[in-house]
């Protein structure tokens, strides 16, 4: 693969290294994780529900994918909800992978972007989740990220989508 670009079969680009489970490349050959599939259309609870399941075992970067899908493909009305989760995803990835300032950024960002949507389309909960509770998480995180907390446990620091588990 040396000097040569990854393409699909139509030719696009597309990076077919292996990642890990916070979605860096690895070496052609190594042993990552299984990579999300892209440009699935799913009903949005069930994007919920597999991105959190992708958070709670420490692999924001595919939820952030999972979030993405929604994003593109998802009603206009809801593209900067999901924008903005698929910025959250990423600012924990980054936090996980010790970007201080990249983490903070798109934690706030995400954040900002949700709290935003929820303001102007009036919904707080749609699909069930808690969107008070996750930019709140959100801004929390972002300020122990810059205040030295050192790197995140991306599984520990999971944010509940739907709100603090029972």
């Amino acid at each position: 693969m040396a000097g040569a670009r990854d393409r699909d079969g139509e030719g696009r680009a597309r990076n077919a290294r292996p990642r890990d489970g916070l979605g860096r490349p690895l070496p052609y050959g190594a042993d990552g994780v299984a990579r999300q599939p892209e440009g699935v259309m799913r009903a949005p609870e069930q994007t919920v529900a597999e991105a959190q399941e992708l958070l709670d075992a420490g692999r924001p970067f595919h939820a952030h994918e999972v979030f993405e899908d929604a994003w593109k493909s998802g009603p206009e009305a809801e593209r900067e909800l999901w924008r903005g989760l698929a910025q959250v995803a990423v600012g924990l990835t980054h936090a996980a992978r010790g970007n201080v300032t990249g983490g903070a950024r798109l934690l706030r960002r995400g954040a900002g972007a949700v709290e935003q949507w929820a303001a102007e389309s009036g919904r707080q909960r749609p699909y069930g989740m808690d969107l008070v509770g996750l930019v709140a998480w959100g801004r929390e995180l972002a300020d122990d990220v810059e205040g030295g907390g050192g790197v995140v446990d991306a599984a520990a620091r999971a944010p509940r989508l739907r709100g603090q588990a029972p």
